[in-house]
């Protein structure tokens, strides 16, 4: 069977509106950008689309959204994508939020053949409702069903006539696992070469899961730049960042959160070997990368401009998630809106006014030992984070250990409440009680920091 397409319109001219079709990329890497042209320019419509995110507006699936193609959004992340967190907010868009990890499985899964499984990503929180779970080893876990599709849409760097793919870089992500999930699998190449000519060692997806496959051109690869804040709390953030950085030791993988939590590695000691762990698929981040040195396939995964270190690592997120739910990474360290005295996380949605989706977060806070929270302790209109209970959307049940803002760093108490250990530079005791709702232990001594 010849798989060779000339056009991204040949490959897709038989796809119907009304189809389901997966979609690979993460961020703006990655993303099959010519097939999603040709469905926009085709007309097709009424789609059931499964994707870990939209990206950006006017970028990739975001162009979709725009023409109300996509009926139903299956995704993990909202970001910054304004355009979709307005659809979703004002119902103009069906959507399913799944954690991201589970999302990775759940595809993975459909192309293995694999009905379901259990998941501990979720427990406790909006994902849980109406879903079986059991109890393994003494932790909850969710049930959770595969995803399949009529058309898996995906990007690479290299393939043969064969539809054997190389990926580059973070652009792996997501499409290896779409490939076998898809009932039809399309997959554009930025080089298309005969068969033969690819070494059988270095093929991330074999052939037997492409049907399709045609040589893309005029790729735009974006970079995804993040609007600068105000001084003052830049000042704020960075005092935390400092304060995180401690908290790592020589030797431990580390997962970063987006926010506060991307620059505490420009606060890691020298002479520390610290390496990091990014859920599009990246381990062993370096220092930042040299100005007019980027690279679009990293910074756009992990927001921000990146080098590798020698001993680095690319693989898809299906194997990411398979690290933290294995518990291989020492440290994971996210952003937050509220903290509990019991140690609850609420970190993704605000119900009516924000959504952002649960990314990593919830496989994140699931599995790790020790859940560190970076965040400002109040919030900007003056109310605290740190609460009773968490009146938002949880990410996590009794999961965080540890809490740094701006004023403090602060341990959940075993028999809940806040445990003062430590009070940034100048601040007062009183003032920290004052800025904190939940109960708050406070010791004899509390060293500033």
């Amino acid at each position: 069977m010849n798989k060779v397409y000339t056009t991204a319109f040949d490959a897709i001219s038989d796809v119907k509106s009304g189809s389901t079709m997966l979609f690979g990329g993460f961020g703006l890497t990655g993303v099959p950008e010519n097939s999603i042209e040709a469905l926009l320019a085709s007309g097709t419509s009424a789609i059931t689309c499964i994707s870990n995110e939209a990206g950006i507006e006017g970028f990739g699936l975001s162009k979709l959204l725009a023409s109300r193609a996509i009926k139903k959004l299956v995704c993990s992340y909202v970001g910054e994508n304004h355009l979709l967190e307005d659809l979703i907010l004002e119902g103009h868009l069906t959507v399913e939020l799944v954690p991201q990890g589970t999302l990775a499985e759940r595809i993975r899964c459909g192309g293995a053949g694999i009905p379901a499984f259990f998941a501990p990503a979720g427990v406790g929180t909006e994902v849980a409702e109406g879903k079986v779970d059991r109890v393994f080893d003494g932790k909850k876990y969710l049930l959770e069903t595969a995803l399949t599709a009529d058309f898996a849409f995906i990007k690479a760097w290299k393939g043969d006539t064969e539809g054997n793919l190389i990926y580059k870089g973070t652009s792996r992500n997501f499409n290896p696992v779409m490939a076998p999930a898809g009932k039809i699998t399309i997959a554009e190449v930025e080089e298309l070469v005969p068969a033969g000519s690819l070494d059988p060692n270095e093929i991330h997806t074999p052939g037997i899961y492409v049907q399709r496959i045609f040589q893309g051109s005029n790729y735009i690869k974006p970079i995804e730049h993040f609007p600068a804040l105000a001084h003052s709390e830049d000042e704020q953030k960075e005092i935390i960042a400092r304060r995180l950085a401690k908290e790592i030791k020589d030797g431990d993988y580390v997962n970063l959160g987006i926010g506060i939590p991307t620059r505490v590695s420009n606060h890691i000691p020298a002479g520390i070997k610290v390496i990091l762990q990014s859920e599009n698929g990246l381990l062993g981040i370096g220092p930042l990368a040299e100005p007019g040195q980027e690279d679009p396939d990293l910074i756009n995964a992990s927001k921000r401009p990146i080098t590798i270190l020698k001993g680095g690592s690319f693989f898809s997120s299906a194997e990411s998630f398979a690290m933290i739910r294995g518990d291989h990474v020492d440290v994971t360290i996210l952003g937050g809106m509220q903290v509990s005295e019991n140690g609850d996380l609420a970190n993704w949605k605000v119900p009516g006014k924000m959504v952002k989706g649960m990314g990593g977060a919830m496989d994140l806070v699931a599995s790790a030992d020790k859940v560190i929270v970076a965040m400002l302790h109040l919030t900007s209109d003056g109310k605290s984070k740190l609460v009773r209970e968490c009146d938002l959307p949880l990410t996590g049940e009794r999961c965080v250990t540890r809490i740094i803002t701006d004023l403090a760093v602060l341990d959940i108490n075993p028999e809940g409440g806040f445990l003062l250990k430590e009070r940034a530079h100048g601040v007062s005791v009183e003032k920290i009680k004052a800025a904190t709702e939940g109960r708050l232990i406070i010791p004899d001594h509390i060293p500033e920091f």
